[in-house]
């Protein structure tokens, strides 16, 4: 593809965007009390970006929509954007309420209490995240980064095995294999999975990967 092409699937792209956002403003004109148009148009300003009007957007629907659980998710995630845990633990414990057997706010809970040190919390909210679905896999590798932070480097490992065979090319979870070997003190191994996760996309710390190349050949 040229890059003429690119710009005109990319300007054709950002039309039709702009469409989707005219539509929704529309709906809200006629019927300021969609949830969904609101839910909608927030969603759409995270994909471009305009975070404040999302937020706006999302309050909007949730107030006029209650029970709209995603509209709490993407709230909570916006929070997360910010470093604002609790916030996010706030918004998707409401979206549980809702709905609670949807997935994503459990593993989001989880990975906020992670933020917070709460290692054994974090456990418990993933595992259920877990169980809604098994297929997950941003949810099973912040499990495994939570069974690291609590010293069981065989149950991370376990973790992220699963986690690689779900997805090959999920960068974090060959970084968190290759600091359970470095805790299990085999270093040849935890280089080979520290070059696996950034040939994955993964950055992993320079000073680790200085570590492990003395390990090398």
């Amino acid at each position: 593809m040229t890059e003429q092409e690119k710009d005109a699937r990319n300007k054709s792209e950002e039309e039709k965007l702009n469409e989707y956002i005219q539509s929704m403003q529309q709906a809200i004109e006629q019927n300021p009390e969609n949830g969904v148009a609101h839910y909608n148009l927030g969603c759409v300003y995270i994909g471009k970006g305009m975070y404040q009007e999302a937020e706006k957007e999302l309050k909007l629907a949730i107030q006029h929509t209650p029970d709209l659980a995603e509209a709490y998710v993407q709230l909570g995630g916006l929070a997360m954007r910010d470093g604002d845990y609790s916030t996010c633990l706030s918004y998707n414990k409401q979206a549980t309420q809702f709905r609670p057997r949807f997935a994503v706010p459990h593993g989001n809970v989880g990975f906020a209490y992670l933020q917070l040190g709460q290692v054994q919390e974090a456990i418990k909210w993933l595992r259920r995240a877990l169980s809604f679905d098994p297929h997950f896999v941003q949810a099973r590798s912040t499990l495994a980064s939570a069974y690291l932070m609590e010293g069981d480097t065989e149950e991370c490992i376990k973790e992220c095995h699963k986690v690689i065979e779900e997805q090959p090319t999920f960068g974090p979870a060959y970084n968190n294999l290759a600091l359970a070997y470095m805790e299990k003190g085999d270093y040849r191994t935890a280089l080979q999975h520290c070059d696996s996760a950034r040939e994955n996309g993964y950055e992993v710390p320079q000073d680790m990967v200085d570590q492990l190349e003395a390990y090398r050949g």
